[in-house]
């Protein structure tokens, strides 16, 4: 905790770290790798910084609470199109071919996971040659994907990489060069990939405990362990809303239902949440009362909560806990 981030046991933590993050994504080397610090919020920011170069406009895709962060915190810097009207509800996502997409956009932004409303993409959007950027936070890890199709792709530590205090950034090498006169030097993604990520102090621990969650990835089998684990979380509670009459019940489109995050609801009132939640913790399992922004119950499928655990909490909480409401008890 007390390294130097200048010796050169850190620069070795730091450079495996990025190694291991290339290796398990199949990052191609015109791709790189930045360690930055800011959280989302900041990237929000310093993605508008560092492409506005490409033009004065950018098309944000609008599906929850975090890309319409996004949005109001780019529009700051550039003119903003929302390439469809904001729904009332962010339950789904519309058809690509109702989209609006300008052609001479710098970038298309979008989240690939929203977290508080529980709406995951099942495809990559198309943008015909406009460098696409996408905060994948929630769901790195996750899944594979094609890092190639992506401009930039942002990922904050504190959901499968480890805990708070660095953003993962992928960014590819054509995409640098010209960052706005405005853009501070901390979210210069230029001088951050000339110092290797080391162009102010870093998050030392940080960086080390990412290496390590990397490693275990790898150790687990990569990408394929975790995206069949994800499946197989997500599905099983998937089952149980549909099977429960009505008893449980989800607000997203089956088309567009996260595998990581799940929003649900209980029909039977408030009491029944209050005792839903207590039953939870006395399991063990905290905070699934939902984010700030909603009112709905969530439960989240992080990687580090492993397949037996969540079957532990399914086959208990969601079933055997509904006999207490004298309904009929699910079959998974």
């Amino acid at each position: 905790m007390e390294l130097s981030h200048r010796s050169s046991e850190y620069t070795a933590i730091n450079n495996r770290a990025i190694q291991l993050y290339r290796e398990l994504l199949n990052i191609p080397e015109n791709y790189k790798i930045l360690l930055m610090q800011g959280g989302g919020t900041g990237a929000f920011a310093s993605v508008a910084l560092n492409l506005l170069h490409r033009g004065a406009k950018a098309d944000y895709i609008l599906t929850g609470v975090w890309s319409t962060k996004a949005a109001k915190e780019a529009s700051k810097y550039l003119n903003v199109n929302h390439v469809f009207p904001k729904p009332e509800k962010f339950n789904g996502i519309p058809d690509q071919s109702t989209w609006n997409l300008d052609p001479e956009a710098a970038y298309v932004y979008y989240c690939d996971n929203e977290t508080v409303n529980g709406v995951e993409f099942p495809f990559i959007p198309e943008t015909n040659g406009v460098p696409l950027v996408c905060d994948m936070s929630s769901n790195i890890m996750t899944k594979k994907f094609d890092v190639t199709k992506f401009g930039v792709v942002i990922a904050c530590a504190q959901k499968n990489l480890g805990p708070a205090g660095i953003t993962a950034i992928i960014i590819r090498e054509d995409l640098l060069g010209k960052p706005s006169p405005l853009c501070p030097q901390v979210f210069d993604y230029t001088l951050f990939n000339q110092e290797n990520s080391l162009l102010n102090t870093p998050p030392t621990f940080i960086v080390y405990i990412f290496s390590l969650v990397l490693q275990w990835v790898k150790n687990q089998g990569g990408l394929a362990a975790m995206e069949a684990n994800s499946k197989a979380k997500s599905e099983l509670l998937y089952k149980v809303i549909e099977n429960s009459r009505g008893f449980y019940s989800c607000p997203v489109a089956k088309d567009s239902r996260s595998r990581i995050t799940v929003p649900f609801c209980l029909s039977a009132g408030a009491e029944a949440d209050k005792q839903f939640l207590k039953e939870a913790q006395d399991l063990g399992f905290l905070q699934l009362k939902g984010h700030r922004y909603s009112d709905i119950l969530l439960f989240e499928f992080y990687i580090s909560l492993c397949v037996i655990k969540n079957y532990i909490l399914i086959t208990y909480l969601f079933t055997d806990w509904w006999e207490e409401f004298e309904q009929p008890c699910i079959m998974l």
